[in-house]
């Protein structure tokens, strides 16, 4: 097991102000100020996904993460005013872009052609680990890269800290995160949401090698009135309007409302409906909220006797429902919905044309399967 000895030092400048506050605290005074930090590490060779350091501020635990990681650990660099947050990727291409923003977590498109400046905290530092991981994954080969993630949800509301850190082990684990990460933080609440291989506390300097599980998310489906879109409205990558006849179904986890989904009657088929409206809010999103409410209000409208469809341009969306077997694909079409399809009874409707598209239908939740929420 390795042992890790770090010493840091700077100089004292000396000044009246420094003298004095030697006198009055009793703080010795030298050329140079100097801390020493001996922790155990994990070895090169261990098979682990995901670390975290953790410990109180000024514990040395930036210090012992640049010398174990050193050129891994991500350094924030700035991001253009003018330019989308979509654009700030250099030569990645889009798709591996929109995998990386729906990997932690920041799944509205309608922020995506926003400048970072104007995005929220949370938004921001979804950005800035989206971008950490797109230039950590770039070097991936047959042993993955290592990502160090220096002040992990330091500036993030604690429940945006928490989703996210969810999200990030989802995306590790599953491998459309291509490294091993690790999370360099003080904050202690996260632990139990990302799940690490191993915690490295530096208020102890102990190392311990445990995956701990994440707390269950117990999500309750409520019936509603359509005026419950007003709070999702603005996050639809579409349009903010809505059906008036649409039914309505509203999402809360401890009692906080979290994701909206909506559906209307498939017109001249009866017994059908589909989709119109399937909205997380952002703090909630890349933890799979979304999908369970789909799958929670289609089990409920498949139990009165009806079929229930999806059709989605979201990477997040399709690449669901095509892992599950509750789903099957029902119709491809890379190019959307012809335009002449257009109903002119419904001035609001707007159709997939122009846009990639897959449509699902979906078929009810294996019997082995414990109910989606």
């Amino acid at each position: 097991m390795p042992q890790l000895s770090v010493t840091v030092d700077c100089p004292v400048h000396e000044s009246f102000r420094v003298q004095q506050v030697a006198g009055m605290f009793d703080v010795p005074l030298g050329e140079r100020s100097s801390a020493s930090f001996e922790v155990e590490t994990p070895d090169p060779d261990e098979e682990w996904s995901i670390g975290l350091i953790v410990g109180p501020s000024g514990s040395g635990k930036s210090t012992i993460a640049r010398e174990a990681f050193g050129g891994d650990l991500y350094r924030a660099q700035p991001w253009p005013e003018d330019r989308a947050v979509i654009d700030c990727f250099g030569d990645t291409s889009v798709r591996k872009v929109v995998e990386l923003f729906t990997s932690v977590g920041f799944g509205s498109p309608p922020s995506w052609v926003k400048p970072y400046a104007v995005l929220s905290n949370g938004e921001k530092f979804r950005c800035d680990l989206a971008r950490a991981l797109a230039a950590g994954c770039e070097a991936a080969g047959e042993t993955k890269p290592v990502l160090a993630f220096d002040e992990f949800t330091s500036v993030v509301d604690r429940n945006v800290a928490r989703v996210c850190s969810a999200a990030i082990a989802k995306g590790v684990r599953r491998g459309d995160l291509p490294c091993r990460f690790v999370a360099v933080t003080c904050h202690y609440d996260i632990a139990e949401w990302l799940e690490p291989d191993w915690v490295l506390d530096m208020a102890t300097g102990r190392l311990t090698r445990r995956r701990l599980r994440r707390p269950r998310i117990g999500l309750e489906i409520h019936r509603c009135r359509v005026a419950a879109w007003r709070l999702f409205a603005r996050h639809h990558y579409l349009t903010g309007s809505i059906a008036p006849q649409a039914m309505c179904y509203l999402a809360t986890w401890n009692g906080e409302p979290v994701s909206f989904a909506a559906t209307l009657p498939i017109i001249g088929r009866k017994g059908r409906r589909r989709f119109t409206r399937i909205v997380t809010l952002p703090d909630y999103q890349g933890i799979g909220i979304g999908m369970r409410t789909v799958e929670a209000v289609a089990e409920v409208q498949r139990e009165e006797g009806l079929r229930v469809n999806v059709t989605s341009s979201h990477p997040a969306l399709i690449r669901h429902c095509d892992r599950s077997s509750r789903w099957r694909v029902v119709a491809v079409k890379r190019t959307g919905q012809a335009a002449s399809r257009r109903r002119t009874a419904f001035t609001t409707y707007r159709n997939s044309a122009g846009r990639s598209v897959v449509s699902f239908e979906y078929l009810g939740a294996p019997e082995e399967d414990a109910p989606p929420c």
